[in-house]
């Protein structure tokens, strides 16, 4: 859901993969579009700036939406927004993923069951209280992920967000799984409810388990809960993503896009960014030519 006047803060930041390489501080009021509101088509009515901000990112912008402000556009990127749809229910969710996908799930599940004596430990979450064990686990798990070490991105862990997950638990907001081998917890998946949809916020998996697609098994498990909850759609918010494509049912197509005010800096800035992510793109298609892997790869070593 669009905030009200969207959220302020953020630099334009000159990145390889998960990479931040550089950042030109700017002040943006950010404003994320929720599934629903890309689903419908439609840009965000844009807030009026203060003094001290230099322009809007937003996020999500369907492709089929034109946006109106003054200043100077950037996209940053495209993607599609996957989804599933939750109120088609799981034998037709099923019925749609292809053959390798439903054999892969069942082999995965069997495998860390095997390893788990025979039998699943998955464990769902839900009310204020649930929330309140949930955390500790979770946060435990999430300090392995490399979400955790290079993305920043992992469960956060401060007493703001727990109280955050208590108040949308008290209003049937948000969902939480475990996945546990022995006594111990090895992935976990945390979701905020936004309308109809539940959002697929939080992930991660202890890579001392990897080979046993704990993270894999814990997903098929929540989507299997979800097709009796009350939710109509489970959003993989932005961004691609191999799971994401395997397991969706739907996706719309969207963009993020930068808006700066018109000033000699902004354009400067702007301008730099975009000569530096042609030149990360070219040298991504350069490294697909056999030759030039193959040299690539002797550098390294």
């Amino acid at each position: 859901m669009t905030a009200p006047g969207g959220s302020a803060g953020g630099a334009l930041s000159f990145r390889i993969g998960a990479r931040t390489l550089a950042a030109i501080p700017r002040e943006l009021v950010r404003i994320g579009l929720s599934l629903d509101e890309a689903l419908a088509g439609h840009g965000p009515v844009l807030p009026a700036l203060d003094a001290r901000q230099d322009g809007w990112f937003v996020t999500s912008l369907p492709d089929a939406a034109a946006i109106a402000a003054p200043g100077i556009g950037y996209v940053r990127q495209r993607y599609r927004r996957y989804y599933v749809d939750l109120a088609a229910g799981e034998v037709a969710w099923r019925a749609g993923l292809s053959g390798q996908a439903r054999s892969g799930m069942k082999r995965k599940a069997k495998k860390l069951a095997a390893a788990n004596g025979g039998a699943l430990d998955i464990r769902r979450y839900r009310t204020p209280a649930e929330m309140a064990a949930f955390h500790p686990l979770a946060r435990a798990v999430a300090a392995t992920t490399y979400q955790e070490r290079l993305l920043g991105s992992a469960l956060p862990g401060d007493a703001a967000f727990v109280e955050e997950m208590r108040e949308r638990a008290a209003v049937d907001a948000a969902r939480g799984w475990l996945l546990f081998l022995g006594d111990a917890p090895v992935a976990y998946l945390w979701g905020a409810g936004e309308g109809d949809s539940l959002r697929y916020d939080y992930v991660g998996h202890d890579p001392s388990f990897g080979e046993l697609s704990p993270g894999s098994v814990l997903m098929e498990a929540a989507l299997t809960d979800l097709f009796a909850d009350r939710f109509a759609r489970f959003d993989f918010t932005e961004g691609e993503g191999q799971h994401k494509r395997t397991l969706a049912t739907g996706s719309v197509a969207c963009r993020d896009v930068l808006l700066l005010r018109r000033t000699l800096a902004n354009r400067a800035a702007l301008a730099g960014l975009a000569g530096f992510e042609r030149a990360v793109t070219a040298a991504k298609r350069w490294t697909q030519v056999p030759g030039v892997a193959a040299l690539a790869r002797r550098a390294r070593r």
